[in-house]
């Protein structure tokens, strides 16, 4: 069976940013963004049987495989610092707790040649169990790709999600406060940052691990090369950074499958990040100066 799709699972939600709402959620602002580099993408999740699950459903269209379930649509209440970066208040109860394994999600796994996902849906046991299901599902080999985005989100994780989800993954990306933690919550040797990205790299038998250390700049780490790269963060008016990583991600994943090298996707990706920093929201049109690949 041929695997055409990019898959981001896990939550969709409503963000309710100062301007107004918003739909967000890592694999929703994933799977567009991968969506405007021509290549099948859905975001799958759940959704209630509500105003707000019906219009999540008319935004995104063609773009979700979602389920509708008795527990009202996500949405997370975001108030922005002076800098623009997001502080994150998630409601509970949420629909995106209560994803299902169903046999045309299982079907979807078996077409799937990249699938985003992270730890904040595996909170609950539901989700936790269908994320798993789906991503041991999607083919391995040559090409294949597992993409754990950890966005880590307190109280929201624990050791054994981060294990379990690290399992799980080819292509593991991070940011520098993550790392902070999941080195101490696992021990993970190194006075350096390279060093514990190499740790970690070696560890759990990764191809790349992507390091964002936000205006600090970004690493990868490959398995093929001792020395990472390294790009510098682009000066750019920052509107808010509110889905600027999950772009960052599908940028690098759809240069991969196009057939660039590491090197090229790293780039490609710095500089739809940026872009999506200078406007509002996680799902801005991007240029097609960027886009065309």
């Amino acid at each position: 069976m041929k695997t055409e799709y990019i898959v981001g699972i896990g939550e969709i939600l409503w963000d309710m940013l100062p301007e107004g709402r918003r739909l967000g959620g890592a694999p929703a602002n994933f799977a567009y963004h991968v969506s405007q580099f021509g290549l099948k993408s859905l975001a799958v999740s759940a959704v209630g049987r509500d105003e707000a699950g019906d219009a999540a459903i008319q935004e995104m269209n063609s773009l979700t495989m979602l389920s509708r379930v008795d527990f009202p649509t996500g949405m997370v209440d975001i108030r922005l610092d002076s800098s623009g970066i997001p502080q994150y208040d998630i409601r509970i109860p949420a629909a995106w707790d209560n994803i299902p394994f169903t046999p045309e999600l299982k079907q979807l796994a078996y077409r799937t040649r990249a699938v985003c996902f992270g730890t904040l849906a595996r909170r609950s046991p539901v989700s936790r169990h269908t994320i798993s299901a789906f991503v041991n599902t999607v083919p391995r080999g040559e090409g294949q790709w597992r993409i754990l985005d950890i966005n880590l989100r307190q109280p929201f994780y624990s050791r054994d999600i981060i294990l379990e989800a690290l399992e799980q993954c080819n292509i593991l990306k991070i940011n520098d406060d993550e790392l902070n933690i999941i080195s101490g919550m696992l021990s993970v040797p190194g006075a350096t940052i390279q060093e514990k990205c190499r740790q970690i790299l070696l560890r759990f038998k990764l191809k790349f691990l992507i390091l964002t250390c936000g205006v600090n700049g970004s690493y990868v780490f490959s398995s093929l090369t001792e020395t990472p790269s390294f790009l510098s963060t682009p000066h750019v008016t920052v509107a808010d950074t509110v889905g600027a990583g999950d772009s960052f991600t599908a940028a690098f994943i759809a240069a991969l499958i196009h057939g660039r090298s590491p090197l090229e996707a790293h780039r490609l990706a710095v500089d739809v990040s940026a872009y999506v920093c200078t406007r509002n929201g996680a799902m801005p049109e991007l240029p097609d100066t960027l886009c065309k690949l």
